[in-house]
């Protein structure tokens, strides 16, 4: 498995540098119709040491200060930085699209984006949003996704044969997702386990499976950076210029929920933020990016304005609620060497990677 990654680290390295060194990634973002003049980037969390965090929580969802930094100047130095508010303006059509933009969002409202983050930003005078999960800030309560992992790295640990041990979990809960009978296919280690599950069921169900887990293994114990933001952190952020925007109430997958319960999800979550921010919430992300033909519609019915997606993909009849971003992370821009690449970096910027891995996606749906 090392070797497998090495092997594909170095050919992204070299193919990378070929495209930038070319312009062959500009090329292959206007042959996309990638318009790479306006750039929207997503975060997670904001750690001190990406390889310690990396032990206990989902390594995709971590970026290390300095790796922010590097990735951060990166962008400055060929791209404007704008705030949210801006940057819908010109995807809308109101103000010209006259020179390259970037935007910065943070998704989910962990506490370590104040801590760690938002002092970065501060000091280089870049704005950005973060997208919050209502029913959560303030509290003490990690997101459903990072108590899953917490329990499902212990598990992989514990149990001979985790796969199996988690589809006969499932099986003895009434639970049968599809595929569930291929469990080393499906979830053979920790983090295929987490999609997985997260992916196939309704909230409730994982709920049933984290109580289920819990009971047998104990509760996790999350990190306090994993912990959510307070309203206080966000009174102060927006003080500072960011865009507070709607990640739903609870985190849910929402084309895995009733429209109606989606909706609730969306519109509760809009009325808390503008009830204790005092200002109008225009800014969703969709919760792992995912959405399907008509979710964008209750988007809209809910008083959004502007969506934001992880793919490339845009809703015909609602464009300005399927804009893509590109989610970075520690390892989204590094070579083979495990260092900050521009050449990969100019490479993810103008969307060639995400073209290449297309969208596991079904939007028709």
């Amino acid at each position: 498995m090392v070797i497998v990654s090495r092997a594909r680290g170095i050919v992204k390295t070299a193919v990378a540098y070929a495209l930038s060194s070319t312009r062959a990634d500009s090329l292959i973002a206007r042959l996309a119709e990638f318009d790479a003049r306006a750039v929207v980037v997503g975060y997670h969390r904001v750690v001190d040491d990406f390889t310690d965090e990396a032990t206990r929580a989902i390594p995709p969802l971590l970026t290390s200060r300095r790796m922010l930094e590097q990735q951060l100047d990166w962008i400055g130095q060929r791209f404007r930085f704008v705030t949210l508010d801006e940057m819908g303006r010109r995807l809308s059509g109101e103000i010209p699209l006259t020179q390259p933009v970037a935007a910065v969002t943070f998704d989910d409202g962990y506490r370590d984006v104040f801590e760690e983050g938002f002092p970065i930003l501060a000091r280089k005078g870049i704005p950005a949003g973060v997208f919050v999960v209502t029913d959560l800030v303030g509290t003490e309560e990690a997101l459903v996704h990072d108590r899953l992992y917490l329990l499902l790295t212990r598990a992989f640990r514990r149990w001979p044969d985790a796969p199996r041990s988690l589809r006969a979990l499932l099986v003895g809960l009434g639970i049968r997702p599809s595929g569930i009978d291929r469990p080393w296919e499906v979830a053979g280690h920790p983090m295929a386990a987490l999609q997985f599950v997260l992916r196939s069921l309704r909230r409730s169900d994982v709920g049933r499976i984290l109580a289920a887990l819990e009971e047998r293994l104990g509760p996790g114990t999350p990190t306090p950076g994993m912990l959510p933001l307070t309203w206080e952190m966000l009174a102060q952020m927006k003080r500072a210029g960011m865009v507070v925007g709607s990640h739903t109430k609870t985190h849910v997958w929402l084309p895995r929920e009733e429209l109606g319960d989606a909706f609730e999800e969306l519109r509760r979550s809009r009325e808390a933020i503008e009830s204790r921010l005092s200002a109008p919430v225009q800014h969703f992300a969709y919760p792992d990016g995912r959405f399907d033909r008509v979710i964008p519609e209750v988007v809209a019915a809910a008083g959004y304005r502007f969506g934001y997606t992880t793919c490339a993909h845009r809703h015909p009849d609602h464009s300005l609620l399927t804009l893509p971003r590109l989610m970075l992370w520690e390892d989204a821009c590094i070579d083979a060497r495990g260092r900050f690449s521009s050449a990969v970096m100019s490479c993810q910027m103008r969307g060639v990677f995400d073209l290449v891995r297309g969208c596991d996606q079904d939007h028709a749906a």
